[in-house]
């Protein structure tokens, strides 16, 4: 069984296709979708695309369809935070507005869809035997590591799990490393990966390959621009020229476990 694993999408419909096209043709029996879907630009019709394939396709949750459904569910979505939660400190406005409009796009008609995604899921894979897909780490959606993250401080997570490998996303950044006894992949970003721009996803089968697929970046980028969305001119940038990998590594290590 051969397995694609499309993380941390955003709603960036153009990547999503140009990344399907080389699904095909790699002869992909199953795709996983790590989460985080939504919010970006186009989220009615990534999820669209996404929900009529012939492929057999499975989700997890994302922090980003947790926030969204919180503020579907909250009485005052202006005390969501973007984890998805109605503890914390409140939200600065413009990821505020990036809510509300995501909400506002999905709700209802993507609802029950959004709730029905599991927080992990396991899946057996000759060659590599049991496989956990999580979003951030297996215990949490928000939790970020990178592959420079201390292994001493991911032992406690990834050492009990009973598998041979574990796919994550969420740092939008692909990485291959050991943890303990268990291999650990980033799948990466279909959507807003930070360093070469294009789209990063993982194909699993005799082993695993990190994949990049090139596809039109000026294209895209003139589609979200485009959009309602209200960070529309930001993410048209995000697709052209994304932040540095060195520069969000140093962010996110000054943001993970200690």
């Amino acid at each position: 069984m051969r397995v694609a694993a499309l993380y941390d999408i955003h709603a960036n419909l153009p990547a999503l296709d140009a990344v399907l096209d080389d699904v095909r043709h790699a002869g992909v029996d199953q795709l996983v979708i790590g989460g985080d879907v939504v919010p970006g630009p186009m989220p009615r019709e990534t999820l669209a695309r996404l929900l009529e394939l012939e492929i057999p396709v499975q989700f997890i949750h994302g922090n980003g369809e947790l926030a969204v459904l919180a503020q579907i569910g909250a009485k005052d979505p202006g005390d969501v935070t973007y984890w998805g939660t109605t503890s914390g400190e409140p939200l600065p406005e413009p990821l505020r507005e990036v809510l509300r409009w995501t909400m506002q796009q999905l709700h209802p008609d993507y609802d029950r869809v959004l709730h029905s995604w599991p927080k992990t899921l396991r899946l057996e894979i000759r060659g590599l035997g049991d496989v956990l897909f999580c979003h951030g780490t297996p215990r949490s959606e928000i939790e970020c590591f990178t592959g420079l993250t201390p292994e001493d401080c991911l032992l406690p997570i990834f050492d009990e799990l009973n598998v041979q490998l574990v796919v994550c996303g969420h740092t939008h950044m692909q990485f291959d490393r050991m943890v303990g006894r268990t291999r650990v992949v980033n799948a990466g970003s279909v959507g807003m990966p930070f360093g070469q721009p294009g789209a990063d996803w993982l194909l699993l089968g005799a082993d695993v390959q990190l994949r990049h697929t090139a596809y039109d970046l000026a294209t895209a980028a003139e589609r979200a621009r485009a959009t309602r969305y209200p960070q529309a001119r930001e993410f048209a940038e995000s697709i052209l020229q994304p932040p540095p990998e060195a520069a969000m590594l140093e962010a996110f290590t000054r943001a993970s476990f200690r």
